[in-house]
């Protein structure tokens, strides 16, 4: 008879998040694998109460950046879920690579910020990163074995969101619950809109960069309105390997928790002959600025796509707030970019310097353009 299998020890930063919950949710329903030794969250206690009550962990952070830090460390936890939000996950993400744990990372802003620096540690300590994000799972599930001399490009596809056939020219009418109405996905308001501009998608090329250590040239995005295509992999003798699957975080999050193994999460199957049909694009520069935009900070390096990243998030709420436009989004990251000047190989202070930099620049940016649409 078999031997039976140590439960994972599990700790989920962002735990009171859509992430975080959907890892607890995962938990609770393989409690025979999977024990919860740390939970950290931001802000919301009622939550985070509910869930020490359910899970009793052995640690519980509410807030305070060292406490979440130690949680990503924390002794017998073999797999951190960091499902934090924004640059406050840098840290935590470093944390466990330094622990030489296995980062199962929501967080795109770790890599997209410091991408050298989590490739470093997870070199130097031992640790992994598997990805958590749907595009970025389907790429090394698609990848297996295959090297990066092997990879002619990776191909990430993208809903399009609200807009993708809609004529540049009107963009400017939209308003903020237009951009909100997104046809596949319900997430939160800013990742909304990155979606709605492809922001995100440039974002998830630069992760794509380090996660899997391919030059730009060899990275790519198709618009896929059904979104059951995650990602490609074409090699170089030109065959196409795709993964498919429903839109479902409750895939990804398992397959990072679990790898090598596979499980059986509470979703539905794919019926690809239900569908009848999947449909690829190019996107179109003239409707997504911000796609190019961000790949340009990507080929820049060093703090640039911190810059891009922390003045799109200025940029979106001024836009969900109602003071600039939809392309005005674009026209800041633009302006705040042009007026960057990148530090090479930054450290952890410096990228968070050049964070709270391009925050003032891009609050400068909306006052130029009038503060108002």
């Amino acid at each position: 008879m078999p031997e039976k299998q140590e439960a994972i020890g599990l700790a989920v930063l962002g735990s009171t998040g859509s992430i975080g919950r959907m890892a607890l949710e995962i938990a609770s329903r393989y409690p025979d694998r999977i024990r919860v030794l740390a939970l950290a969250a931001g802000r919301n206690a009622e939550e985070l109460h509910r869930q020490q009550d359910c899970f009793n962990p052995e640690f519980v952070a509410l807030g305070d950046p060292d406490e979440v830090c130690r949680a990503a460390a924390w002794p017998g936890a073999d797999v951190i879920v960091n499902g934090i939000v924004g640059a406050a996950g840098l840290r935590p993400s470093l944390a466990a690579l330094e622990a030489g744990r296995r980062l199962a990372l929501a967080n795109k802003e770790s890599l997209v910020l410091a991408g050298h620096l989590l490739r470093q540690a997870q070199d130097r300590f031992g640790g992994e990163i598997l990805p958590v994000d749907s595009e970025h799972s389907a790429i090394a599930q698609c990848l297996g074995g295959i090297g990066p001399a092997q990879v002619g490009r990776v191909i990430l596809t993208a809903s399009g969101g609200p807009f993708r056939e809609r004529d540049p020219r009107s963009l400017a009418e939209v308003t903020p619950a237009d951009a909100l109405r997104h046809p596949t996905w319900t997430m939160g308001r800013r990742i909304t809109i990155d979606s709605a501009t492809l922001f995100n998608k440039g974002m998830e090329l630069i992760e794509a960069h380090w996660l899997f250590d391919l030059p730009f040239e060899r990275l790519s995005v198709w618009i896929h309105p059904q979104s059951i295509v995650h990602g490609l992999v074409e090699t170089v003798d030109g065959s196409l390997i795709a993964q498919l699957a429903v839109p479902d975080m409750r895939l990804p999050i398992p397959w990072a928790i679990a790898f090598p193994e596979r499980w059986d999460p509470p979703v539905a199957r794919c019926d690809l002959a239900s569908l009848g049909r999947l449909d690829f694009a190019e996107p179109d520069e003239a409707r997504f600025p911000c796609l190019g935009l961000v790949l340009r900070a990507g080929r820049i390096g060093g703090t640039a796509p911190a810059v891009v990243n922390a003045a799109d998030e200025v940029l979106v709420a001024a836009f969900l707030e109602g003071r600039i436009s939809f392309p005005q989004i674009a026209e800041g990251l633009a302006a705040v970019l042009e007026r960057h000047d990148p530090a090479a190989d930054p450290d952890v202070e410096e990228i968070l310097a050049a964070d709270a930099w391009a925050r003032r620049a891009a609050a400068g940016a909306i006052e130029g353009a009038g503060g108002h649409r």
